[in-house]
């Protein structure tokens, strides 16, 4: 099998690579991340420049891929500076639209800003346990109930909202300005949003969206896994090149054996991470894109915490510092692991899935 990117990805790769080194130091996104509205609007619009939406969409919708490998592309590049723009919610968005034969220019050229709220407080993962309700008043509706934790709800245009109608899940488009929308900082920086419906006006745009959900939910999770792949790889270089120029009695600790095999465990974790998204991102809109997506989400999660976590320890007391560059990337890698499900969950989740079969 050949794990090599093809021309048009590499191109892609090398671009953002580019972009986001020159354009996104740490410093500048620690400057913007944790701060309203928790992204910077200007390099957003770069990024929408540079063709990086268009990516995330299959041509028949208006884009130039779509493809999971498309997506851990993007996603992959974004994590090696753990940019903070609201890219999550656009994909997410863009898969839901796609199913629902939805004309997506407004979203692609980023005239609209675009999140996707499912999320609610008593169901934080689960689709069926969604209490959103949606009412028909003729051949309009409208919507009650709260979305939770809506990523990059803070500056969205449009929501798209999963309710309840009829006993099934289904999707709705829902103007921000309709709906009271609290946005927020996360953790690790970047935002969020409570999403309030109260009656809200809405319209459908499928009836049975289910499938289409989950298809937006596991291709959100391989977003996110090539996201920590790039990070942890950035986080282990900064690491190797401290146990370089770092010097204890004399000498570069990274001299020391415990070290250097501490350093080669972060790269080997680092690669079965790679793997798992390659057959994640291979797997992606076929029959079996839940099951390795919440495999790879397993696995990533507890790989991202590792190297999180050895990070800090070989750095000492520099690395829990705010100026330093590592403290910022083991928050999102820990961060990483409580979106769209952590751990447990998806064990879990395969576990049943095994159970089935």
């Amino acid at each position: 099998m050949d794990f090599n990117l093809t021309e048009d990805r590499q191109m892609l790769a090398d671009t953002l690579n580019r972009f986001l080194a020159d354009q996104y130091p740490v410093e500048h996104r620690n400057k913007v991340a944790y701060d309203a509205p928790y992204h910077d609007p200007k390099l957003w619009d770069a990024l929408v420049e540079l063709g990086t939406l268009y990516a995330l969409a299959p041509e028949e919708a208006g884009g130039m891929g779509g493809t999971g490998f498309d997506i851990s592309v993007v996603f992959e590049a974004l994590g090696r500076q753990i940019t903070p723009e609201p890219i999550l919610g656009a994909l997410m968005a863009s898969r839901l639209l796609t199913a629902a034969g939805a004309d997506q220019d407004a979203l692609l050229s980023g005239a609209s800003k675009y999140a996707v709220a499912f999320t609610e407080l008593d169901a934080a993962y689960d689709l069926d346990q969604i209490a959103t309700t949606a009412t028909a008043k003729g051949d309009a509706y409208t919507l009650s109930g709260r979305k939770s934790t809506v990523y990059g709800g803070q500056v969205a245009d449009i929501f798209l909202v999963a309710a309840k109608l009829n006993g099934k899940l289904a999707l709705f488009k829902v103007a921000a300005a309709d709906a009271n929308v609290t946005g927020y900082a996360l953790m690790d920086g970047a935002g969020a949003a409570e999403l309030l419906l109260d009656d809200t006006p809405a319209a459908l745009l499928l009836a049975d969206a289910t499938a289409a959900m989950q298809d937006a939910i596991d291709a959100g999770i391989v977003a996110l896994c090539a996201e920590a792949v790039g990070a942890m790889d950035v986080t282990h270089a900064i690491t190797v090149d401290y146990l370089k120029q770092r010097k204890q009695f004399g000498i570069a600790i990274g001299k020391f054996q415990v070290l250097q095999h501490r350093a080669v465990d972060m790269l080997t974790e680092i690669e079965q991470s790679r793997s798992i998204v390659i057959k994640a991102a291979a797997e992606l809109g076929g029959d079996d894109a839940s099951r390795y997506a919440s495999m790879a989400k397993n696995l990533i999660g507890r790989s991202a915490r590792l190297i999180a976590e050895e990070a800090v320890q070989m750095h000492g007391g520099i690395a829990m510092t705010w100026e330093y560059p590592v403290s910022h990337y083991a928050k999102r890698l820990v961060m990483l692991d409580a979106q769209l499900g952590d751990t447990d969950y998806h064990l879990a989740r395969v576990m049943d899935g095994y159970k089935a079969a």
